[in-house]
């Protein structure tokens, strides 16, 4: 009886079993699908005496605003330029546009309307002031000879100066009607490149719609954020040349503004270079490099870019960084604490903590934790 129950329940345990080895299986398949946080590696380097440090810098446009529209209505009409096809389309982005172009038209007639109202309000006021101007002057005449009474008098000057007053208030109505049918006509206050249109003909906008965004290119601006240890090296006047990956040469300018105060969150100074730019050559948002003279050194420093400085978790003034540990496209990212010294360009010296050659998290370094898995990209 016993063998029995014994042969009964072997099927029982090895479907146990089955079902343990099936979990681990699962564990083991979603521990190895976990994500790998994507990161990039630079390698910390010997930084030579008389080094120049380089600058990344926005090229962005002299002027750049915003049209909006102050009358509310549908847009009637849309500036007409001709077309790849030689026919005509609506002015787009990467159009040309002169001072005083109508853009876009808003329906006028209610403005109209009311402009025609006010002006009917005035005629009838004036003729109200011309009755109320002759009663006053055949009344102060009849006063001067004592056949009209004081109160007459009283009663003609009240009325000529309401009368008056209605006059210069339809008046007033006017120029507000004037300036409203105006405000239908939306405008370029520049000549410039169109670089957003945002309505279309039979849009409904309001006071505040952006209708269009153009930019007066014929002059850039090249922006670019200088450390307090460098700020320094760079004057107002000072000429600089700045070069692109996208365009050969050199492009020259000025620097004409350094920002009175670094910016709380990444603590430099903004510098702006103004460049003449003829032939629309640098376009708005391209990126430019340009290089400051280098700070002459009594002997080479370790550093690597400021970016792969994170606060230590465990200090409040320490600073740390991710050493990648490992060969390939995975790496290990090991917290280790080190120094900070003077920040040259984008790179900042590390005194200690760090040897030549060892490869650290840059991109990425604020989401990685000590110990995690990464994967490198290029």
């Amino acid at each position: 009886m016993n063998r029995i129950r014994l042969r009964q329940n072997v099927p029982m345990a090895v479907m146990v079993a089955l079902l343990l080895l099936s979990l681990a299986g699962c564990n083991e398949t979603t521990s190895a699908s976990k994500t790998l946080l994507p990161v990039r590696l630079a390698t910390a380097q010997n930084i030579t005496v008389g080094n120049s440090a380089r600058y990344s810098a926005d090229i962005v446009p002299y002027t750049q605003v915003d049209l909006s529209f102050k009358s509310n209505g549908y847009i009637d009409s849309i500036y007409q330029v001709r077309s790849a096809e030689g026919g005509m389309r609506n002015v787009d982005q990467g159009d040309w546009v002169n001072k005083n172009t109508v853009l876009a038209l808003v329906h006028q007639q209610d403005y109209t309307d009311k402009l025609d109202q006010a002006k009917a309000q005035l005629d009838r006021a004036q003729a109200e002031y011309e009755k109320a101007k002759l009663s006053f002057d055949r009344t102060s005449a009849l006063y001067s000879t004592q056949s009209a009474t004081k109160p007459d008098l009283d009663n003609a000057t009240a009325q000529l100066a309401s009368t008056t007053a209605a006059v210069d208030s339809a008046k007033a109505q006017i120029s507000e009607a004037q300036v409203a049918l105006g405000y239908c006509s939306l405008r370029a206050p520049f000549d410039g490149w169109v670089l957003k249109r945002n309505v279309d003909v039979g849009t409904l906008v309001g006071p505040a719609t952006n209708g269009f965004t153009i930019a007066d290119t014929r002059m850039v601006k090249a922006v670019f954020g200088v450390p307090d240890t460098s700020i320094n090296r760079v004057k107002v006047g000072q000429q600089l040349s700045i070069t692109t990956d996208a365009l050969p040469g050199n492009f020259n300018g000025r620097v004409t503004n350094i920002s009175a105060s670094a910016d709380p969150k990444s603590r430099v100074y903004s510098v702006l270079i103004m460049i003449q730019n003829p032939g629309d050559r640098l376009k708005s948002g391209m990126i430019a490099s340009l290089m400051l003279g280098g700070q002459e050194l009594a002997h080479p420093i370790i550093a690597v870019p400021l970016e792969a400085v994170i606060r230590d978790p465990s200090g409040h003034d320490t600073f740390a960084v991710l050493v990648a540990d490992g060969a390939g496209d995975t790496v290990t990212a090991n917290l280790r604490p080190v120094t900070v010294g003077s920040a040259y360009g984008n790179m900042i010296e590390i005194p200690s903590g760090l040897s030549v050659g060892e490869k650290v998290v840059t991109t990425g370094a604020s989401q990685v934790k000590n110990g995690d898995q990464a994967r490198v990209v290029y």
